[in-house]
């Protein structure tokens, strides 16, 4: 028997992967093991390379990533991607089908009622059945073209899956993220010394708009489908006909998006939906209904904003009610204290909730919280669930007030409260529990960007002694580190790989790294672009500190005082002596044209950037950054759900711009 062609071997493994994508992402019955798959998949990747001829822009391989990209375009949507009206309550549900049965001449109205998924809306265009292009909602009118990163996700096939497909198929969905999947990407990010993510939304939103398809398909993205926009090629009678054939095709329909007749039967299916939505395995917070009639859709009609044949119900936040059982104190990396309450572990968003926020010792009065009450827990999307409440009328007379303790928990040194706040600090100077903290800090992305230098290692620096200051990270040989546990020679290179590349970050990521109070990244650039080079900041008294812009009395006085303390002049003095760059960067790019000299402030969420990533791209172009809008302001970027700043800007006649706007001011 001959040897089957690369031709034939590769349509045979894309076939093969194409069907464990399907039982793996969408039924849910893998047939097969992850590594299995993988080496599937690195078979067809390197017949692909050997045979660049026979790649197509449908192949799995395109799953897994490609090259970077420079930027997104943004594109007109062929039918506007409209919004859709709110409801809160099941009486503004009936007064939507009173107005609905206005305008529609039907006897019995069937509606389709879906899950409404927390995440990011998304077109997805198949030319003759093949993806050709996605993008983002936008401003409903045009969206950023994403068609790259959307290729990787694994649900989402490249080509449908029949015979004769359509001219043209505009299929609308949401892009989301798994709360297990989120759970993972967020371990990761902590190990790696990374600041955690805040929700799943905000994940999938961020993970759309990098730059680098390849590390999107790290983020585990997964599709819904639920609608449509532009048909060329076929027609559908009803909204679940549509769904159906979607199926058909291998798209992913949510399994739980039902048909209900007439009013009472949606108002059940929310009734249910308030309790059952807790198992799902993704975030959702609420339920869309729609006309399932499509012909009965153009009757009804549109407003200027949303259609009038659809509304969502939203979910009022989740909370529950648990025995707090104690109290902890956490030490960050300035000595802050932070107590967590102890929870009867409760389930609530589909998680297991067992700890929460008390924020500070003035919280705990304020809301008179004691050991041993019933609280009422609250988590309305955030990492960290917090207490809103405690149930004061459920007390028996055995509960006990938290005593704020007199020192540190984890060093025994005094602790003192802040003179302008609510915060107590461990005054320690060899807390270990404060250097763990300071060490992730100084290591992370916006800092230094230490490779290596993730949670366990750093438990493991500290813990074994090799770290003492921060500066001992500069003084680690090889033979150290292969002496931990469960570090080779390969990954003790790796670690001191990233440690000796950090050491030309420049003048500013070094200040941000340093745990100082009220200084943060911001703070850190605009001290670095004022005084170039650290013998210079070291030489500046608390007058010169707050003589620059943005800098002010309180962070001039925390800074001084920091500067003046012998121990850290010790530390300055240690990294210069170990090579480190200790001086500042210019803007990359010439500060010219409109964005020189221009102050900018940042409000809202982006879909293309993350607000690291922007305000880096304002410094580059020699852009200021502010966090507050004033007179002085130049420009306010404004993203989905600005608030406050906006409406500021907007009363003090500051220019607002759009984030596409602020792309073309940026020539990106």
């Amino acid at each position: 028997m001959s040897k089957p062609s690369p031709n034939d071997r590769i349509a045979v493994l894309r076939a093969e992967l194409e069907r464990h994508n399907r039982l793996y992402y969408i039924d849910a019955t893998p047939e097969i093991s992850d590594h299995q798959y993988d080496q599937k998949m690195a078979d067809l990747m390197a017949l692909e390379q050997a045979h660049p001829e026979l790649d197509r822009p449908d192949s799995p391989s395109h799953k897994v990533g490609g090259a970077p990209i420079d930027g997104f375009a943004t594109i007109p949507h062929r039918l506007p991607m409209l919004s859709i009206d709110n409801t809160y309550d099941p009486t503004q549900v009936r007064e939507f089908d009173v107005r609905l049965r206005k305008l529609v001449p039907l006897t019995v109205i069937e509606y389709a009622v879906e899950p409404k998924i927390d995440g990011v809306a998304i077109s997805l265009t198949y030319e003759n059945g093949v993806f050709t292009r996605g993008l983002t909602r936008g401003d409903g009118d045009k969206g950023d073209d994403v068609t790259a990163n959307l290729r990787t996700v694994r649900d989402l096939p490249l080509r449908l899956m029949c015979d004769s497909p359509p001219a043209l198929v505009e299929v609308r969905g949401e892009i989301y993220m798994r709360r297990d999947d989120f759970a993972k990407l967020n371990n990761e990010r902590q190990a790696e010394g990374l600041e955690k993510f805040a929700n799943p939304r905000n994940s999938t939103a961020g993970s759309l708009k990098l730059l680098d398809p390849a590390q999107c398909s790290k983020r585990r993205l997964r599709l819904f489908v639920y609608g449509f926009g532009t048909l060329e090629g076929i027609d559908f009678v009803t909204h679940m006909e549509a769904l159906e054939q979607f199926g058909k095709w291998g798209l992913p329909v949510n399994s739980h998006i039902r048909l209900a007749t007439g009013i009472d039967e949606v108002l059940a299916l929310i009734s249910e939906w308030d309790e059952r939505r807790a198992s799902l395995h993704y975030d959702t917070d609420g339920l869309v209904i729609k006309l399932n009639d499509l012909a009965s859709r153009q009757k009804a009609g549109f407003t200027s904003k949303s259609p009038r044949w659809t509304v969502a119900y939203k979910f009022a936040a989740e909370q529950a009610v648990t025995l707090l059982k104690s109290i902890d104190i956490q030490v960050g990396k300035t000595g802050a204290l932070t107590p967590v309450a102890n929870l009867e572990p409760v389930q609530l968003s589909g998680t297991t909730v067992s700890r929460a926020s008390l924020h500070n010792a003035d919280f705990i009065a304020e809301k008179d919280i004691r050991v041993g009450d019933m609280v009422v827990v609250e988590k309305a999307g955030e990492i960290i669930p917090y207490i809103s409440r405690a149930e004061h009328e459920r007390r028996t007379g055995t509960e006990m007030p938290f005593v704020f303790p007199t020192a540190c928990p984890v060093c025994g040194s005094v602790v003192a409260r802040d003179v302008d706040g609510a915060v107590w600090r461990c005054q320690g100077r060899e807390c270990v529990a404060v250097l763990k903290r300071r060490l992730r800090a100084f290591g992370a992305r916006a800092a230094m960007d230490v490779e290596g230098l993730g949670e366990e290692m750093v438990e493991q620096l500290v813990d074994s002694g090799l770290v003492k200051h921060l500066p001992d990270l500069y003084r680690l040989r090889a033979e150290q580190l292969e002496a931990l546990d469960r570090m080779g020679e390969t990954s003790a290179r790796n670690l001191l790989a990233g440690v000796e590349a950090s050491k030309g970050r420049g003048l500013a990521r070094l200040l941000a790294g340093l745990g100082i109070r009220h200084v943060g990244e911001t703070v850190a650039e605009v001290l670095a672009g004022a005084f170039c080079d650290l013998a210079t900041l070291m030489a500046a008294d608390e007058g010169a500190l707050s003589s620059v812009e943005g800098i002010g009395p309180e962070r001039a006085a925390s800074l001084a005082a920091w500067l003046r303390d012998t121990d850290n002049q010790k530390i300055l003095q240690d990294f210069q002596d170990l090579g480190l760059k200790v001086s500042a960067e210019g803007p990359k790019r010439a500060p010219v044209g409109a964005m020189a000299g221009k102050t900018f402030v940042v409000t809202g969420t982006l879909q293309r950037f993350d607000r690291l990533g922007i305000e880096r791209i304002i410094k580059d172009l020699g852009g200021k950054v502010s966090g507050s809008v004033s007179k002085k302001t130049d420009f306010v970027l404004a993203g989905e759900n600005a608030g406050s700043k906006l409406e500021k800007a907007q009363q003090l006649g500051v220019r607002v711009i759009s984030e596409a706007e602020f792309v073309d001011l940026a020539g990106l």
